[in-house]
């Protein structure tokens, strides 16, 4: 799959790039390969740089509600200067990393309505900078987090919605300026919850995984029974029953309040 777009900016000579994906699933941690195919117009025409990055597309709260903002993240640089002569055609190949921290957009081969996430290139020519139309990338998710959301599954939740949000989740070891929001229904053995969301936010070597029944809005309220953020490991994450963990804490707080 790929695109092409010629560069309205570069004037004469008219340069046109093709960001082709080998393979246009992903999972955090792992790589997007592919290459991008410069095409030289009428004229010889100097390419200052070419990179590729992820792009996702945002919730930001403002004073007049919420809005979407295109945010950028794990940008990489493909090689340095280089001439493009007329009509030649210039394949830049790359492997560009995923950072751990991507929020995941299919789980199961099924989409999740509201995420928007995908690759962008773009192209510097004779001090002129133009970016491409977005390349969807598909995240699926890390083995331990298929077991957090199998775990919802089998305790009867329905998946709601997914999205993500302009901010830190306090005390996790995020590192990207957003976060990701999945939204699960309640089964009917939890009357009187709403709603789970459900976060991951991860690393190299494991992951925090928050929880927050009955979100208000804004960020995550810590130091309320209904918030829950623990680690997991990688390595070890198969050591522990997700379903019955994820059903012990939703009793304690259902009990305290009086829910079920």
């Amino acid at each position: 799959m790929g695109f092409k777009k010629m560069f309205a900016s570069v004037g004469v000579g008219g340069a046109s790039v093709d960001t082709v994906l080998h393979e246009p699933h992903a999972v955090p941690g792992g790589v997007v390969q592919g290459e991008v195919r410069i095409e030289g117009g009428s004229v010889a025409q100097q390419i200052q740089s070419v990179s590729v990055g992820l792009q996702a597309r945002v919730e930001v709260e403002t004073s007049d509600g919420e809005m979407k903002q295109n945010i950028e993240f794990g940008r990489q640089r493909l090689g340095g200067a280089f001439e493009l002569e007329a009509g030649a055609t210039h394949v830049v190949p790359f492997g560009l990393e995923v950072p751990w921290e991507t929020p995941i957009t299919s789980v199961l081969g099924q989409s999740l309505a509201g995420m928007s996430i995908g690759m962008t290139t773009e192209l510097a020519i004779a001090r002129a900078v133009d970016s491409s139309d977005l390349d969807p990338v598909d995240i699926h998710p890390l083995p331990a987090q298929q077991a957090i959301l199998d775990a919802f599954g089998a305790l009867g939740f329905r998946f709601k919605s997914a999205d993500m949000e302009k901010g830190h989740i306090r005390n996790t070891r995020q590192q990207l300026p957003f976060y990701q929001e999945i939204e699960f229904h309640a089964p009917q053995q939890y009357r009187g919850l709403n709603q789970v969301e459900l976060s991951f936010v991860a690393d190299s070597r494991g992951m925090d995984v928050v929880l927050e029944m009955d979100k208000k809005p804004g960020l995550f309220t810590e130091g309320s029974d209904s918030f829950r953020a623990f680690p997991v490991e990688f390595d070890s994450f198969q050591q522990t029953d997700w379903t019955a963990y994820i059903n012990q804490w939703l009793s304690e707080v259902g009990g305290k309040r009086n829910w079920f």
